[in-house]
């Protein structure tokens, strides 16, 4: 991309307002493709190029028609749509015959499905046998089983509108990953590095996913395959796209320097830090220990040693001792009081009498 793309895309939120969008109604049509995107500089952002919204707002129809491409209606919009009960739009719901294409939780922690009113009036179109009468025996066997398709459903949609928009191989593979729980993906995904790779690729939860631990809990087990068939389904294709992801580009191993952690490589393969060498000595010599260093620049004196691990030891000069007077260096006769000078200077003006010893 270049810079001068890059200067002219919008921000989320001032491409809503431009759009004439509430901002869940703008992500929906994002994520519909009804609005195209290009990612930000240097991995940020993703915005909206300005001429994208000069060709949405030039279309006929502007702003009603993007608006009704987007519009969602709950379970019992959407029966009143199609002229049906509530209770029998949602039995037809959970065989399948409707599709969510989102959902939100209310205050009780449960799952509200939303359907685009215009796939309502499709799919009653469609089945308008459906709609009067007796539910058929096969479907009331389905949901005497306990079966409900919508979760199901909606995983595949969102599955297919983010393969359609991943840019490469490995992006691909990381949106089927983002459906595995862990379980199946380590089995599915054996290499420590591959998976560490698609975690980096996994795309974001959808808008609106809860952040309270309660009901994320709840919404994170609706974004995971469920069932035998979905599963062996998933990982077949994730099992597929990793093969043609591996043969484009390899995931990096331990003989090259994949890009995890916060240093590059992850913690097990990133080589310990040496130790630098002691103050005052040439990368690759032999240390010198300090007092030898002392001895040899002062013949005449005899540098005290100090235990090893101190200040000294290392070759560093210890701080003075504040209101201590720092002691003099011991001569080759001994250690020489501070105050010998002065006596002597007294004692040859008569004055002071000079000590012996």
């Amino acid at each position: 991309m270049t810079a001068e793309r890059v200067a002219h895309t919008v921000a989320y939120g001032r491409a809503a307002q431009e759009l004439a969008l509430r901002r869940s109604e703008f992500d929906l049509a994002v994520h519909l493709g009804h609005v195209r995107i290009v990612p930000g500089p240097a991995g940020g952002r993703p915005g909206v190029p300005q001429e994208e919204l000069d060709r949405l707002r030039a279309e006929p129809g502007f702003p009603e028609g993007l608006r009704d491409r987007v519009r969602t209606v709950g379970t019992a919009q959407a029966a009143e749509l199609v002229g049906i009960t509530a209770d029998r739009f949602t039995r037809l719901a959970r065989t399948g015959h409707f599709t969510p294409v989102a959902y939100y939780l209310n205050r009780y922690r449960a799952v509200v499905w939303l359907y685009l009113a215009r796939e309502v009036l499709d799919a009653a179109a469609r089945h308008p046998g459906l709609l009067t009468g007796r539910v058929p025996a096969d479907l009331r066997d389905r949901l005497q089983a306990g079966e409900d398709a919508r979760p199901r459903a909606w995983r595949a949609r969102r599955r297919g509108l983010l393969l359609r928009r991943a840019p490469g191989a490995w992006e691909g593979a990381a949106v089927l990953a983002s459906f595995l729980d862990p379980l199946h993906l380590d089995e599915t995904v054996p290499d420590p590095y591959e998976r560490a790779r698609l975690e980096r690729l996994r795309p974001a939860p959808p808008h609106g996913h809860p952040e309270s631990p309660a009901a994320r809990a709840v919404a994170d087990r609706l974004l995971v395959a469920d069932g035998p068939d979905e599963l062996a389904e998933l990982r077949t294709e994730l099992a597929e796209a990793l093969r043609t992801a591996r043969a484009q580009h390899p995931a990096s191993g331990p003989g090259a320097a994949p890009a995890v952690g916060a240093e590059g490589t992850p913690a097990q393969a990133r080589p310990r830090a040496q130790a630098a060498p002691a103050t005052g000595t040439r990368p690759g010599a032999d240390a010198v220990p300090a007092d030898t260093v002392a001895a040899a620049a002062h013949p005449g004196r005899t540098a005290a040693r100090e235990p090893a691990g101190t200040a000294k030891a290392a070759g560093r000069v210890p701080r003075r001792a504040c209101g201590r007077r720092a002691e003099a260096p011991p001569g080759p006769t001994g250690p020489r009081r501070l105050g010998a000078p002065r006596t002597a200077f007294l004692a040859r003006l008569g004055l002071r009498r000079p000590r012996v010893g």
